[in-house]
């Protein structure tokens, strides 16, 4: 009884020790966006500040102009999220419960393009954006966005766990494939819904290297290419600095924190098939 009460305090106090360490860098961003130019660089370092000042946030949304790459990331990512919804429970519906020609290799296919780094498709799909008169606009972060091959495995593999003879009740009934896709198998896959929204939502919000790629008007910027843009012009203001890394990862902490139950359970449930 010792010994495993023993064991047990160890493993807890190495996970406590784990969890302040990873924290560590976070709560000091917190804390030193809310302090006086200069405050952050005093030594010893300082987790509280004080004294506690909304000026950097100020700027941020005053001189700065931070709330047009807010907006642009908040609408892009929620464009993103809605269409990745749709086009991947399509998908999935379609190689769960249809047999077609090719089926099996087309999804395989799929499968296999998940080893291919996202660096080596950039290219092309730049390449083809231009020829399509769609860079510098926001259907150049969006449409790229729509298909994923996780979001489109997840799905499969859950709808692949629903009865068939659901499905052809559905179709005795008078269903047609949309109505069925519509209003049986969607809300069915309710927690698969959640996980790819968090999911594709915190991708696209997070995402620096294409926007900075496909967008060169400043009015059109990200939270992410702004944050990038501040670092270059302020280095010696840390505060500052920090303001606009609280601003850009907060939205995405919030959701997470509040649909994580979701998000596990619709992990669990389209990796497990039924």
């Amino acid at each position: 009884m010792r010994i495993a009460l023993a064991h047990r305090l160890i493993l807890n106090g190495l996970l406590a020790a784990l969890l302040a360490l990873v924290a560590a860098p976070f709560v000091w961003m917190v804390a030193a966006s809310f302090m006086r130019p200069g405050h952050a660089s005093r030594v010893p370092l300082t987790l509280w500040p004080d004294p506690f000042t909304l000026q950097q946030y100020g700027e941020l949304f005053s001189r700065l102009d931070f709330t047009r790459p807010f907006l642009n990331s908040l609408a892009i990512a929620l464009l993103v999220t809605a269409g990745s919804l749709v086009v991947n429970s399509l998908a999935g519906f379609a190689f769960a419960k249809y047999r077609f020609a090719g089926r099996e290799p087309l999804f395989g296919a799929l499968l296999a393009s998940m080893v291919i780094p996202g660096q080596v498709t950039m290219l092309p799909v730049f390449l083809l954006l231009n020829q399509l008169g769609l860079l510098n606009t926001w259907w150049s972060l969006v449409i790229p966005g729509l298909a994923s091959v996780f979001g489109i495995y997840l799905f499969k593999q859950f709808f692949e766990a629903i009865p068939d003879e659901l499905i052809e009740s559905a179709r005795i009934d008078g269903c047609s494939d949309w109505r069925i896709y519509w209003s049986i198998m969607l809300p069915l896959a309710r927690p698969i819904l959640i996980t790819l929204a968090v999911f594709t939502f915190m991708g696209s919000w997070n995402d620096f290297l294409w926007p900075l790629v496909v967008m060169s008007d400043s009015q059109a910027y990200t939270l992410p290419v702004a944050l990038a843009n501040l670092v270059g012009e302020h280095q010696a203001d840390t505060e500052l600095m920090m303001a606009g890394a609280v601003v850009t990862t907060l939205p995405v902490v919030v959701i997470f924190l509040a649909l994580q139950r979701y998000y596990l359970e619709g992990l669990m449930a389209g990796a497990v098939k039924g």
